[in-house]
């Protein structure tokens, strides 16, 4: 499994930070983001790391589809029942600002804050 060592959700993924989870498995880990846009904010990322979806290959779509069909099951067991968002930020003009793939999974009553 990839790794790098300057990640920030790498060195989640390692547990070398702590993180508030809500799913693992061998190959996916959701947290609760730390400075939400949401009243429930989740981010799913690979444990693989995957710098952005511009370097994903035909060999990800496995994990991709794993982690857009994770999204709304997570989001039942937080009780969003209203409907969610669900982003991936790819690349500096595309608003990511961790170079690791992770998709943002957003919900519960509006309004939100902006971000």
């Amino acid at each position: 499994m990839s790794h790098d060592p300057h990640c920030i959700f790498c060195k989640i993924v390692a547990g070398q930070i702590p993180s508030r989870k809500a799913y693992e498995d061998d190959e996916l880990l959701a947290f609760h983001d730390i400075q939400p846009s949401a009243p429930v904010h989740l981010l799913i990322v690979p444990k693989v790391h995957l710098p952005s979806l511009a370097e994903a290959r035909p060999e990800h779509q496995g994990l991709l589809g794993r982690m857009m069909v994770l999204a709304p099951e997570l989001m039942r067991e937080a009780g969003v029942t209203g409907g969610f968002r669900a982003q991936i930020n790819t690349g500096a003009d595309g608003g990511q600002e961790v170079m690791h793939l992770h998709l943002h999974v957003m919900g519960g009553p509006r309004p939100w804050r902006k971000g």
